[in-house]
């Protein structure tokens, strides 16, 4: 009886595993959903939609942006987690993706096991910037203002636990002062009260401001990239003004279901490089301040576990609790 369930078992397994290497050949053959785990407007949900058509195109099939906000894209990315591993799922994240881990109690999903890496799309500094009637002209007046008045200045972020959110945590840790953390449902929303004037500052990556900064609605008062960015070369690091050696950046990237085929992934990886490639494409995306990696699969794990190790020391060191 033992030898037979042993037999069954792998009867299964070569079932399972035959059947996955005739999808990966006939792959695609439905709609393909990419899950945005944020709202409408933002940055991860952009890019999602500029490499819509062209991966529409050129796989031959339609292309769906699935926008499931919530909980600073751990609902929308334990979504994809769960789904089936078939090619026609994937999932595009922000720098929120590293953050989620530590930040987020019982999460049901792993995010350096239940998810294949495909590419780290790209990066972008964060800019932190204000409304044309706020009366500083730099991030050093900001924190002079905050020392004076502790708990009276605030920003605005895409959400708790975003890298704009840690940022200004280890920020504020650095300068001794106090500045109360606003945080939004998403880029949408954190764009319409930053130009509307309705939060102090807005915190959040270049990409996102960058439009905003060059039409005057919103003015730059520092900006986190180890030198100043070449876009706006008159708005000073905060490595420069209160930080010395500080940087952090944002990034995206897409994932599939683990166990999803390789072949799949590599397809989609090449579909993507190629898409990264066109002038229309790089043209948008150099204006949104958004610089190509295009990495490969096994660099874009590297990165994911040195910044989950690195923002949970952040966390930790700063005692961040969600919701904060």
């Amino acid at each position: 009886m033992h030898e037979l369930k042993k037999l069954l078992r792998l009867f299964a397994v070569g079932v399972l595993i035959a059947s996955g290497a005739v999808h990966a050949q006939n792959w695609p053959n439905q709609t393909i959903r990419i899950i945005v785990p944020f709202p409408p407007g933002g940055t991860t949900d952009q890019v999602g939609r500029l490499l819509q058509p062209y991966l529409q195109q050129s796989l031959g099939v339609p292309v769906v942006v699935d926008n499931r906000g919530g909980a600073s894209g751990a609902i929308g990315s334990g979504m994809a987690a769960k789904a089936p591993p078939d090619g026609n799922t994937f999932l595009l994240v922000f720098d929120t993706h590293g953050v989620n881990p530590s930040l987020i109690p019982n999460m049901p999903f792993d995010t350096l096991k239940d998810l294949a890496p495909i590419m780290l799309i790209g990066k972008s500094p964060m800019v932190i910037t204000a409304h044309p009637s706020f009366p500083y002209k730099t991030f050093t007046e900001v924190v002079k203002l905050a020392r004076a008045r502790p708990g009276e200045v605030a920003f605005g972020s895409i959400g708790s636990g975003s890298l704009a959110h840690l940022a200004m945590a280890m920020i504020s840790g650095y300068a001794k002062v106090e500045i109360t953390h606003i945080p939004y449902k998403g880029g949408g929303p954190l764009v319409i009260n930053a130009i509307g004037g309705h939060v102090p500052l807005g915190v959040a990556s270049l990409a996102l401001f960058s439009p905003h900064i060059q039409s005057g609605r919103l003015k730059a008062i520092g900006i986190t990239s180890p030198k100043r960015h070449p876009q706006f070369p008159n708005v000073a690091t905060v490595a420069e003004q209160v930080m010395p050696g500080f940087e952090a950046e944002a990034w995206w990237g897409l994932l599939a279901p683990v166990n999803t085929p390789v072949t799949i992934l590599t397809r989609m990886h090449a579909e993507v490089t190629k898409a990264l490639k066109t002038p229309a494409l790089q043209q948008h995306l150099d204006q949104q301040s958004l610089a190509v990696t295009a990495s490969s699969p096994d660099e874009f794990q590297k990165f994911l576990v040195n910044e989950v190790e690195r923002w949970a020391r952040v966390v930790r060191d700063n005692k961040i609790k969600p919701g904060e």
